[in-house]
């Protein structure tokens, strides 16, 4: 059984603006890495066969930070980066209804007519897809830490659990997140977590505190 651990990057400043990122090469802030270094912490001890990262900056940073509490090396993996979202990168959705309404009418309707140098949503779930099928070979009875973006890592949960193409927004995988996958030989794979942040509940006290 391949088992499959995802880990979604730590916070951004776009994150915190709710801004379009996609394959913009924003990097951690400052609470994203502390978020990080928590998480991190959490994983310590945990034994991973091979750790593959996105090469964007927030997804490897994180990654980093995570294999040097482990002592492991980081494949770079360009199919786990976030889908294009072309030229709303950068702008909040209000942001992006007023400079661009029609593009967003044409998108929400029909994802595979994506923004301006976007990317198609079947292209995106093609090289989820084919990261899974590469996986599945060359890892088979292996444990693997996936660390990429919300986009990627839930695509691949809905591909591997058979959620329809329509209900794909039907669950959030938040920053420095943490999920599990089971895949067998069978037609039963297993989702052991989605979206476990119970490391970051530290940081969450001292936010309070203050």
């Amino acid at each position: 059984m391949l088992k499959l651990s995802l880990v979604r990057h730590g916070e951004t400043e776009w994150n915190a603006q709710h801004r379009y990122q996609g394959q913009s090469d924003v990097p951690l802030s400052s609470v994203g890495r502390k978020q990080v270094e928590l998480l991190a912490r959490h994983l310590r001890g945990a034994k991973f066969d091979a750790i593959y990262a996105s090469d964007l900056k927030r997804a490897w940073e994180t990654a980093r930070i995570i294999a040097a509490g482990l002592g492991a090396e980081i494949i770079p993996e360009p199919c786990l980066r976030e889908m294009s979202f072309g030229v709303l990168e950068g702008l909040t959705f209000d942001e992006a209804q007023a400079q661009y309404p029609d593009v967003i009418a044409a998108w929400l309707k029909d994802y595979n007519h994506p923004p301006p140098e976007g990317e198609m949503l079947d292209a995106f779930s093609g090289r989820v897809l084919s990261l899974l099928d590469d996986l599945q070979k060359k890892h088979a009875e292996q444990h693997v830490l996936l660390v990429a973006h919300g986009g990627p890592l839930s695509e691949m949960v809905r591909l591997v659990i058979g959620i329809p193409p329509e209900r794909r927004w039907s669950f959030a995988m938040d920053n420095a997140s943490i999920s599990e996958l089971w895949l067998g030989d069978d037609d039963y794979p297993l989702l052991k977590k989605l979206n476990e942040t119970c490391h970051l509940m530290v940081l969450e006290k001292r936010e309070q505190a203050d």
